[in-house]
């Protein structure tokens, strides 16, 4: 056989994604999807103003957009050159060196997973007071986790954009709801005068701040994965840049809008009070006294699909993390296989799927809290990975770009990137010293060492084995990081039997 030659692939698998089929609104609906608008408003806002008794919740909602959008001057500058559904762990890998990149990998599945699967335990809280209003039964959430278990498995084997378009309409429908509400609670202020007060800085400048903006990081994850998607966009070049500086844009004024108008709403020396009582329920409760029970009926059912907006976009993303480790083989190559007929990467997202699946049927059997212990938990957890995944791609972005003749500007190569990972750095050592209060727990309870300590260990055994690969399959060590390019390598290159090149080996 001569020595490019390949053993042929079955018709109905291929190790490329669809090319072409997603625009610039299809990738904000997956970003804004992941971000899910209403779950943060109902939860993260009332959660931020409860935890921390602090009223500069809009800004600090601003503080981080700003901090993102530097971030995302360099991040989307290297997306012009990295093209790769492996986002962060291509990243890291062009940057920092392939075995660092390995680690990220490894965080990033880890973070993803607890992302999507966490919200398996949301959703039944979330669909209880609409099946009650409307059917009035409340099945155990359980079972509506696994009926909507069964819809993301089902998209998620589709095109993606299929998954985009249904995103389109229950996205739309979300950020209407939002907006009614801002504007119910705007024409009805408290004590009948509009208060500006939670938009005055010193408000923000006050001890325990550094938690209410990791709270509000939280509000953003999701907006990252406008990369993820790249090599499905229309024009990549164009598509990521313009997604992402318009997901944070979009994020960031929606939350900030949302959290201002509850504290004109309830007053804000009553905000942090009211949020205590009420939790996620405030939102609604301001709903039906200023526009009525209907309105309240309709957020509701908003609510619960946008959690299941968050699963589809979290899943997608998730799917293509695998798929992109499995393409380089990095994971099994089994996992960088995609459906000829839809581009899916079908094996990945199965296995994703699987793994939902025992986690709903773990946590039911053992009768273990679905909403704190699954839903809580592994959100906050998740976030926090996807947190470190940023601030350590910043670095990646100034390393990267330090190594290469480019003609990107001082500023997007080196000015902004060093600023995001300044404020980065500082969010990260903010978020480990109040781990506990983000979690609800005990200063003493293992949980506020445990979650945040997955993701070192998770990250050196990532690392190690990017060594082992380095010393025992040059040849996929090679291609770590490449993308589609390593998709050709590995069907039409010769073995690499010698020596890495000295490029290759970082």
């Amino acid at each position: 056989m001569p020595p490019h030659s390949t053993v042929a692939r079955p018709s109905n698998v291929s190790d490329a994604l669809a090319r072409g089929r997603l625009g610039v609104p299809s990738v904000i609906f997956f970003v804004l999807s992941a971000a899910a608008p209403l779950t943060v408003v109902a939860g993260v806002v009332t959660t931020g103003y409860a935890v921390t008794g602090i009223t500069g919740m809009p800004l600090a909602f601003l503080a981080v957009g700003v901090v993102l959008a530097l971030f995302s001057v360099g991040y989307v500058a290297m997306a012009r050159r990295v093209e790769n559904a492996g986002a962060f762990y291509a990243y890291v890998s062009r940057g920092i060196g392939r075995p660092a990149g390995v680690g990220a990998a490894w965080v990033a599945l880890i973070a993803y997973n607890a992302l999507q699967v966490g919200l398996y335990g949301a959703i039944g809280a979330a669909a209880a007071p609409v099946l009650g209003t409307l059917f009035g039964v409340e099945p155990h959430w359980a079972v509506v986790a696994l009926v909507a278990w069964a819809l993301v498995a089902f998209l998620g084997l589709l095109r993606v954009d299929v998954n985009g378009k249904v995103l389109a309409v229950l996205l739309i429908a979300e950020i209407v709801v939002i907006l009614v509400f801002d504007l119910g609670q705007l024409s009805n202020p408290a004590g009948g005068t509009t208060s500006f007060a939670a938009l005055a800085p010193s408000n923000l400048l006050v001890p325990g701040a550094g938690a209410l903006l990791v709270l509000a990081m939280t509000g953003f994850v999701g907006f990252e994965s406008s990369v993820v998607f790249s090599e499905e966009s229309k024009d990549p070049k164009r598509t990521v840049p313009l997604a992402t500086y318009l997901s944070v844009a979009i994020i960031a004024g929606l939350y900030a809008l949302s959290s201002w108008s509850m504290t004109v709403a309830v007053g804000p020396e009553n905000i942090s009070a009211a949020a205590g009582e009420q939790s996620i329920e405030l939102i609604f409760n301001l709903a039906a006294a200023h526009l009525g029970d209907t309105a309240v009926t309709i957020g509701q059912a908003l609510f619960m699909t946008s959690v299941l907006a968050a699963m589809i976009s979290f899943h997608n993303t998730t799917a293509r993390y695998a798929f992109a480790l499995g393409r380089e083989r990095v994971l099994p190559a089994a996992f960088g296989q995609t459906s000829a007929r839809t581009g899916a990467p079908r094996v990945a997202s199965l296995a994703q799927s699987l793994l939902g699946l025992l986690v709903i049927v773990l946590y039911a059997v053992n009768g273990w809290d679905p909403v704190v212990q699954l839903f809580y938990y592994a959100g906050t957890g998740g976030g926090f990975g996807v947190l470190l995944l940023i601030a350590t791609t910043s670095v990646a972005v100034i390393v990267y770009f330090a190594r290469s003749d480019t003609s990107e500007s001082l500023w997007r190569r080196a000015i902004a990137p060093a600023l995001a990972t300044v404020a980065l750095a500082a969010i990260v050592a903010v978020a480990v010293a109040n781990f506990a209060t983000l979690l609800g727990v005990a200063p003493d309870s293992p949980l506020r060492w445990i979650i945040p300590g997955v993701y070192p260990v998770a990250a050196l055994i990532g690392f190690l084995w990017g060594m082992v690969l380095r010393s025992n399959r040059p040849d996929v060590y090679a291609r770590i990081g490449r993308g589609a390019e390593s998709a050709a390598t590995s069907l039409f290159a010769p073995q690499v039997d010698g020596p890495v090149p000295a490029e290759a080996r970082r």
